[in-house]
């Protein structure tokens, strides 16, 4: 039991692979996608899927690296900040049935956006709160209601970056539905829902 107790806090480096793709997953016609970094990346995929997965409108998320510049980028790398990369999450979601807006929402609800570069006890810039938007339409939206979650729910403190999505890596296999495949796995203590009102 304590062992258990203690795995929950510890990320591990292990089943390191140099396998990985350099592009996304097929997107389905008519999906699209957000990419969005709010700190460890297994619980952000987790809670994302528990709120829009099953038939609600999320096709699949995918756990990965973003916005570093070096080539290919091991787990390990990124936790050791030397690569520029945050850990993120790609999104591939259907339209008519989620909005950009609901998904940028939900994501200022379910992290703290007020922490640069930390996430509960995780810190390094490979934990920092990011939006990185796909289009000029999605820019748009993301600063949008970035401005309004900071006013209306965090006191004009969020920290959150507003990037263009370069190039996407995806993480090694073993990060892929982490939790899932790993109950009682580590899970970031500031990924959790805020009870805040509806935005104006």
């Amino acid at each position: 039991m304590a062992s258990s107790l203690f795995s929950r806090f510890l990320r591990p480096f292990t089943q390191s692979s140099s396998t990985r793709m350099a592009t996304p997953v097929t997107i389905p016609e008519g999906a699209e996608k957000a990419t969005v970094a709010a700190g460890c990346f297994w619980g952000v995929e987790h809670v994302f899927r528990k709120k829009f997965g099953g038939g609600k409108g999320l096709y699949d998320a995918r756990v990965g690296y973003i916005g570093g510049d070096v080539t290919n980028p091991s787990y390990r790398a990124v936790c050791q900040g030397t690569t520029g990369h945050a850990e993120a999450t790609l999104l591939i979601y259907d339209p008519q049935k989620i909005t950009y807006t609901q998904l940028l929402e939900f994501f200022y609800r379910m992290h703290d956006p007020t922490t640069k570069d930390q996430q509960g006890p995780d810190r390094g810039s490979q934990y920092r709160s990011g939006i990185f938007y796909h289009s000029p339409e999605q820019e748009a939206i993301a600063r949008d209601v970035t401005k309004r979650v900071s006013e209306q729910w965090y006191n004009g403190k969020v920290v959150t970056e507003v990037l263009p999505a370069k190039q996407w890596w995806d993480a090694e296999e073993y990060h892929q539905l982490y939790l899932d495949n790993n109950p009682g796995g580590y899970e970031c203590p500031s990924h959790f829902i805020r009870n805040f009102p509806e935005l104006k």
